[in-house]
């Protein structure tokens, strides 16, 4: 095996663990450097966030360690190994749905027409949530354990309630 294929199957390997990470780090890293922007109101302090983003913060974490605990789980050889088809439902799950999805939501949050994005942000909810279903009814419905769905749980529960508060702040706020 040469050495690009190897750095490939290495990629394939880690891309759903990485993509993971992809919205938290975002979120973390635009908050930082549009503290000063009025939209958010922040008074470039962030010590005045507001409690929307603390949920965003707190469920984020629990939904992170869920799938990194989940993505730790399937690598532990006495586990079960999780086929192609489930990793690419993952990755599809997170990169075709997550990613897209935290853009529309950052936008929104920063536009003073916030209301232009709801369609599109409610359109990748529905394919996010698509692909989530898919993942869990195909893959993983007749064979997790109680571990394993509890990582799911985490995974899924944290990130909604972490979009929900996210959606609060940018519409209802």
């Amino acid at each position: 095996m040469s050495a690009i294929q190897l750095a490939l199957a290495s990629t394939r390997y880690y891309r759903s663990l990485i993509l993971l990470f992809v919205p938290a780090l975002l979120f973390g890293i635009l908050l930082y450097f549009y503290k000063d922007h009025p939209k958010l109101a922040l008074g470039g302090s962030f010590s005045a966030l507001p409690w929307q983003f603390y949920v965003v913060a707190i469920f984020g974490i629990i939904a992170t360690v869920g799938g990194v605990l989940d993505w730790r789980y399937h690598r532990n050889p006495l586990n079960m190994k999780i086929p192609k088809k489930e990793r690419d439902a993952e990755a599809a799950a997170l990169g075709l749905g997550g990613v897209p999805m935290f853009f529309l939501m950052w936008f929104a949050m920063l536009s003073d027409t916030p209301q232009f994005f709801l369609v599109p942000i409610i359109f990748q909810l529905i394919f996010t949530v698509v692909a989530i279903s898919y993942d869990e009814f195909v893959f993983h419905i007749k064979r997790c354990g109680p571990l394993e769905n509890w990582y799911h749980r985490m995974l899924v529960f944290g990130n909604g309630i972490a979009w929900m508060a996210w959606f609060h702040f940018i519409y209802v706020r």
